[in-house]
């Protein structure tokens, strides 16, 4: 049974703000109770922090990483199945690229999981998966697939589609094209309770789940009133699960949201504003929400972000007002409780994953450097160091 132990660490508990030198038992990916004083780990390692500050592995709860693949060109982009505005059948886990380098920029980053999936271009895009950013075989990187459902609102699919005088040219026909799927799929799901399908229909087996409240129905949607068209249609069809994904009007609505519960995947912050729904884009949205109660996870949107630029935004936020243990949630708890993998990923705690990130300094220090990256108790990322090979190793 192999083990191993990191030793005197600063570990940062995101949950309740506290900061605690302790040593870390890992055992077979896992985390487990620390070491009693004096206790040796059967067969394992020690790597001696010196100090080092540990978070929960980061969390990127809304990217495009390896469906937009980097220095690849055209023929890297899978993320918009244009020939059709309504692809719910269509899922992310086919297109990911588990080689794209951009998984490289991420565990060099200290983030361990990201969600990655289809749009924004249509108006219904397709399933998205949560994944750990370490491996060569998507399958072997799952950590829950599907995890939601993507329907995009407001100008990407009007820009899209309208141009050519296709629907949608409005909001109202995008809005009118997501309901009419929820219908054909509560009708699909009588017929089929009655054991009078004939064949199933792969469009409409994609969006039973979010129906049922088994995954999310996950909303792009940057302008208010396209909020509030979202809430809208899902309490309508009697969807429970929703996640407003970019927000950057959310706080507009934050009162709305609150009051049901609503989460918010906010950015990407660092987007020049090239288009009209990000006129209003401002670092101080995101203190507004946070402050109002609203779980709120920043995201970088990658590539529109740079994956490795998740700890940036974060920073910013602070120095916008932001509290350092909120900016910290946003991008550990708050992401894995939205993507309802929290069972296994986003606090240091017995027995959920071994997914750790160690700073020379304190995490939201943009100065601080990821000395090491750990995905399911391995240890992917190191910065480089001279090594004796000793066993017992130091981080610094």
């Amino acid at each position: 049974m192999s083990s191993l132990v990191l030793r005197d660490a600063l570990v940062v508990d995101v949950t309740s703000g506290r900061i605690e030198e302790k040593d870390i038992w890992v055992r077979e990916g896992k985390l487990v109770s620390a070491p009693a004083p004096g206790e040796t780990a059967p067969g394992g390692t020690y790597i001696d922090l010196g100090g080092a500050y540990v978070l929960p592995g980061l969390i990127d709860c809304h990217t495009h990483l390896g469906i937009i693949e980097e220095a690849t060109g055209k023929i890297g982009v899978d993320n918009n199945e244009i020939s059709n505005p309504v692809t719910p059948g269509l899922r992310g886990i086919d297109a990911v690229n588990p080689v794209d380098i951009a998984f490289q920029d991420a565990v060099k980053s200290g983030i361990t999981t990201v969600m990655s999936g289809p749009g924004s271009d249509n108006v219904v895009g397709g399933q998205s998966l949560a994944l750990k950013t370490y491996g060569t075989i998507i399958d072997k990187m799952l950590l829950r697939h599907p995890v939601g459902l993507k329907i995009a609102l407001g100008e990407n699919p009007i820009t899209t589609y309208g141009q050519d005088k296709r629907c949608p040219v409005t909001r109202m026909a995008t809005a009118a094209l997501v309901r009419e799927l929820f219908l054909r799929t509560q009708d699909y799901m009588e017929l089929k309770a009655r054991g009078r399908i004939r064949r199933r229909e792969m469009q409409l087996e994609a969006v039973i789940p979010v129906l049922t409240g088994e995954i999310s129905l996950r909303a792009h949607a940057h302008r208010a009133d396209d909020i509030v068209t979202a809430i809208r249609i899902a309490e309508e069809f009697g969807i429970k699960k929703l996640v407003i994904e970019h927000g950057t009007e959310a706080d507009i609505v934050k009162e709305y949201l609150k009051e049901r519960n609503i989460p918010v995947a906010f950015g990407p912050m660092l987007t020049p504003r090239i288009k009209m729904e990000l006129r209003k884009r401002n670092y101080g949205s995101v203190v507004r929400l946070a402050e109002a109660g609203i779980k709120v996870a920043l995201i970088t949107d990658h590539p529109y972000n740079s994956i490795d630029q998740l700890r940036t935004i974060a920073a910013l936020a602070v120095a916008e007002g932001l509290s350092p243990l909120e900016a910290m949630r946003s991008v550990t708890i708050h992401p894995a409780e939205i993507l309802e993998c929290d069972h296994r990923v986003g606090k240091i705690e017995p027995g959920l994953d071994a997914d750790l990130v160690v700073f020379d300094g304190p995490p939201l220090d943009i100065n601080s450097k990821v000395l090491l990256t750990m995905i399911d108790g391995t240890i992917v990322y190191r910065k480089p160091v001279n090594s004796t090979g000793a066993r017992h190793e130091t981080a610094r």
